[in-house]
């Protein structure tokens, strides 16, 4: 943990403050009413419409792009192709530049833009697309991890252009980035196990599937620069990103982030934004582009993943050794999922206490649509093999699956990634366990056809960061809060001004929270890794902090005392003469001229040169999740009916926002472990992309009954002990839903999601093999 973090003075919970109790969601009415402006409903009367040119094939070569009868319809301002953007094609990404704005030459995956058509309505636009010719000759692309990793495979990446890889000694094959995690020796705790579990797991590729389609505005200004409207996560990165490729200052691009309608991690990176910053510099106009819900889908989803695991166990249930092979399917451009493969391999070996773990970990391009961010970042598709890898070597054992995790998971303070760059406990992990098993019932016996299982999970959070904070009291006693986090129903603003009012003594309704803005708010890194709260809480509580250290200091100066005899304390300073409230005491200092109280926060954490992460994880989300079905053996169909989950939150700074995340992380898990998962034909194309195909869970869905619960030790690095939860109640979800089948059908699957096809099958091949 970096030096910001690390013994920091993090706050002490007011008895009768905000922090802490229920209060209600900073602007949670508006979202719940409709009244809230998404970035599809803004107003921009002479905005021209975009719609965007694409072929219905995942991978072939551009021969020619004839735009002239799109060009001369009605309505038609503008086309945009490649031939119109500079040279070489401008390209950007986080972990590697290898995105074109638009497609160069080649078409990578199935939507890849190939031209964008401007007009004064969405219907003439879209009927100038249909009108475009594209000219392409279809090659062999790869669509499944098999196909990448065969030894002829078509090369996502043409290694024969040097712009792409350069120096990189893998090039030549479709593996963009790998990584190993070792430690001990497999060998020697192989001959002591007494049983050792070899399985392979396969993890679908599925969507974010938010609400709120993408949307992008881009709007040329008066001074030769760029405002961008559009829902995204990092709005300083995008910001940065797009003025790199249009060869603009900072100050000539100005990124507005309306509050996303979801966004689970597909909001973060740019997308579609840099070819509409290109259109609208060419056009000399306002730009917008609403994708629907299918193109949605099309351009957002998680990394599937292909594992191989091996795993060995003493007759006592104690874990010897893990080893695991995986390959995560990132799609033609790396965006972020590099990260999400080191992120997740590193926690691989799960926080167990392993005499011998050995994570081997690969990137994979493919000629699908590209995948980025999405809640857990990696974790669940390794977690889904190492969880149920004990569940299985628990059962062939005789033991209580629930016991071996608890005989096998770390104390406090204890390594469960070892090397130099060890991972280590940073919470009673075991007291989350506890917590499920009485929740769930864990020891009542069950009536026939029911099956409950059991799995835990660990995802590291932010291993840097920079956030930055502002905050204003004013003469009358009230305060704005400037903040650069994205507020995308996680509850962000809700915790600022809940911490700005018990420690400026503002009512909580007086306090007002911006965001959103790259000119009105102070820089923060990113919104991800479920940070906020740690990160961006923090700059806010130093902001206030340097509040009350102004105040004191004006008080001091303008009633003649001596700043020492001074303190100050969440709301008040505390002086000879007794408490004074924190505005009286501005007011009094600020004197006849007013003014306000200007204060500022910083939360920076540097990275660790060498480290698999980049660093320290500043805390992990722990998290123990159980499910509970009833299954009809006969159809493979199961209700589920009773679902626990419980994480490890340091402090539940607002306790009805934590159910909130724990209840919407269950489900969303629940969706992706037993519905959920894009399906690609043989062209690459995507053949599920509606909200009729592709399924996610609806009330009818939802398990019976669904029981959360957090254990609270006030050991975060954050605000008052806090830690970030949001993404532990899906890391292990498939796991869990998977071992519950396994009890109740009595057969084991190993691909996600859990359909009832494949519970069906697998129990009839069961069947048919103990007739044999």
């Amino acid at each position: 943990m970096g030096d910001a973090l690390k013994a920091q003075e993090v706050g002490t919970l007011r008895p009768d403050g905000n922090v802490g109790t229920r209060t209600k969601r900073y602007g949670g009415l508006e979202r719940a009413s409709g009244a809230q402006k998404y970035a599809a409903d803004l107003d921009f009367p002479e905005a021209l419409q975009v719609a965007i040119v694409t072929i219905p094939v995942g991978c072939a070569d551009i021969l020619g792009v004839d735009t002239s009868e799109a060009e001369a319809m009605p309505g038609v301002v503008g086309v945009l192709t490649a031939a119109d953007l500079p040279s070489p094609m401008p390209r950007f990404g986080v972990s590697h530049k290898d995105r074109p704005v638009m497609a160069d030459g080649r078409v990578n995956f199935y939507g890849e833009p190939v031209a964008a058509v401007a007009a004064l309505t969405q219907e003439q636009a879209d009927a100038a697309a249909r009108a475009v010719t594209v000219d392409y000759r279809e090659l062999p692309g790869v669509y499944t991890l098999d196909a990448a990793l065969a030894p002829d495979a078509h090369l996502v990446q043409d290694p024969s252009d040097p712009t792409k890889r350069a120096g990189d000694p893998l090039r030549e094959t479709n593996v963009i980035e790998e990584q190993t995690i070792a430690w001990g020796d497999l060998t020697e705790q192989e001959a002591n196990a007494a049983l050792v579990v070899e399985d392979s797991y396969s993890y679908p590729m599925m969507t974010q599937f938010p609400i709120e389609p993408l949307a992008v505005i881009a709007e040329p200004t008066d001074a030769g620069g760029l405002t961008v409207y559009t829902p995204v996560q990092h709005p300083y990165l995008m910001q940065r990103i797009v003025a790199g490729l249009i060869g603009k200052t900072l100050t000539q691009v100005h990124v507005i982030a309306p509050d996303p309608g979801g966004g689970f991690g597909g909001k973060q990176i740019p997308k579609y934004e840099p070819l509409m910053a290109f259109l609208a510099l060419k056009l000399d106009r306002t730009v917008r582009l609403t994708l629907n819900l299918a193109e949605t889908t099309t351009a957002i989803r998680r990394a599937g993943a292909k594992v191989h695991a091996r795993t060995g166990f003493s007759a006592e249930g104690d874990i010897l050794f893990h080893h695991v092979v995986i390959d995560y399917q990132i799609g033609a451009y790396a965006d972020v999922a590099p990260r999400v493969m080191t992120k997740g391999s590193y926690v691989g070996g799960g926080p167990y206490r392993l005499p011998a773990c050995r994570i081997e970990a690969r990137a994979v391009l493919t000629n699908t649509p590209v995948s980025t961010a999405m809640r857990g970042y990696g974790a669940p598709q390794i977690s889904w093999a190492t969880e149920s890898q004990i569940t299985d070597g628990a059962r062939r054992l005789g033991l209580d699956p629930a016991r071996v995790r608890l005989r096998n998971l770390v104390d406090n303070g204890e390594e469960f990634v070892q090397g130099e760059f060890a991972g280590k406990a940073d919470g009673e992990w075991k007291e989350a366990v506890v917590k499920a098993m009485e929740l769930a019932g864990w020891d009542d016996p069950l009536p026939p056809n029911r099956g409950r299982g059991i799995a835990v999970g660990i995802k590291s959070s932010a291993t840097s960061g920079l956030s930055q904070s502002l905050v204003r009291l004013l003469y009358d006693g009230s305060a704005i809060v400037y903040a650069g986090t994205s507020d995308m129903g996680q509850g962000a603003r809700t915790i600022w001004a809940q911490t700005v009012a018990d420690e400026l003594g503002v009512p909580v309704g007086k306090v007002q929270v911006i965001s959103g803005d790259t000119d009105l708010v102070p820089f923060d890194l990113q919104t991800s890794a479920s940070r906020s709260t740690v990160f961006m809480g923090t700059a806010v509580l130093r902001a206030c902090r340097d509040v009350r250290r102004q105040v004191r200091e004006m008080y001091a100066e303008r009633v003649g005392a001596d700043p020492g005899d001074i303190d100050d304390e969440p709301g008040a300073l505390l002086t000879p003469e007794g408490a004074v409230t924190l505005d009286e005491a501005a007011r009094i200092g600020l004197g006849a001229l007013r003014g306000e109280v200007l204060g500022q926060g910083t939360c920076r954490l540097e990275g660790r040169k060498g480290h698999p992460l980049g660093g320290d994880a500043s805390f992990y989300e722990f998290n123990c999740t159980i499910s509970e079905v009833e299954l009809d053996r006969g159809t493979g169909q199961y209700v589920i009916t009773r679902h626990v989950s419980v994480s490890d939150v340091g402090t539940e700074l607002n306790p009805i926002q934590v159910v909130a995340q724990e209840e919407g992380g269950a489900i969303m898990g629940l969706g992706q472990a037993d519905m959920e998962q894009l399906v690609f034909d043989e062209h690459g194309r995507l053949l599920n992309a509606s909200a009729i195909d592709y399924r996610v869970p609806t009330y009818k869905d939802v398990p019976l009954e669904l029981l959360t619960g957090s254990v609270e030790n006030h050991d975060g690095p954050g605000p008052y002990g806090s830690k970030g939860m949001s993404e532990g109640p899906i890391l292990c979800t498939g796991a869990a839903l998977g071992a519950a089948v396994t009890a109740a059908a009595g057969v084991k699957v190993t691909d996600l999601p859990l359909t009832a096809e494949r519970i069906w099958r697998a129990t009839r091949a069961a069947a048919e093999g103990a007739i044999a």
